[in-house]
């Protein structure tokens, strides 16, 4: 077996080797990760949580994800973008998330801003950057995998044009794998649609 190959889960199918460390994440890979997401407030939510992760185990944020969503709102963008200072402070006193006053910052910030687009706005600039399947290498191995690429570039520049934070090309990248923009599920993943 090659290093970074799919290994056999708890189950015995194929998994990403990343995805077997706990329970959680084998959850996680098997029913989220990689499969399409629409929707603004579902998109903020997970370009929210990606930018939380950044520096950080995403094993951090899955855990406290349900903690993440009861302070914003459910990651309404309406109702996040509605947030005052009272809220930033409850926010940077709230044990069940990140305390970053950066990230909270450009979370709140991101909000006010997608508050001003149309409806499926969000939606359509993040999936007009999913690239071609068939233009795409199956990952054979976690070498294969890329952290970034032209697309995760264009889509950060893209969405800092906009006037969006912390959506580096990095974070991009994290976002298109997770809401199926693209499938970086190895080869031989059981979870792997394509």
């Amino acid at each position: 077996m090659s290093a970074g190959a799919a290994v056999a889960g708890p189950d015995g199918a194929p998994r990403c080797p990343w995805a077997l460390s706990t329970a959680d994440y084998v959850a996680y890979h098997d029913e989220e990760w990689g499969r399409p997401v629409h929707g603004d407030d579902a998109l903020f939510e997970r370009l929210s949580l990606e930018a939380f992760q950044s520096g950080l185990s995403w094993i951090t944020i899955l855990r406290r994800r349900p903690g993440f969503r009861a302070a914003f709102a459910g990651f309404a963008v309406t109702a996040v973008a509605a947030f005052t200072d009272a809220d930033r402070e409850r926010l940077l006193a709230d044990a069940g998330i990140i305390r970053n006053r950066a990230k909270i910052d450009a979370t709140l910030a991101n909000a006010r801003e997608l508050a001003g687009w149309a409806p499926g706005e969000l939606d359509g600039l993040i999936w007009s950057y999913a690239p071609d399947p068939a233009d795409r290498p199956v990952p054979e191995t976690l070498a294969d995998v890329p952290a970034v690429t032209p697309e995760s570039t264009a889509l950060s520049k893209a969405l800092k044009k906009r006037g969006l934070r912390f959506v580096g090309p990095t974070t991009a990248y994290a976002l298109m794998q997770a809401c199926g923009l693209v499938d970086d599920h190895l080869a031989e993943c059981v979870a792997r649609r394509s």
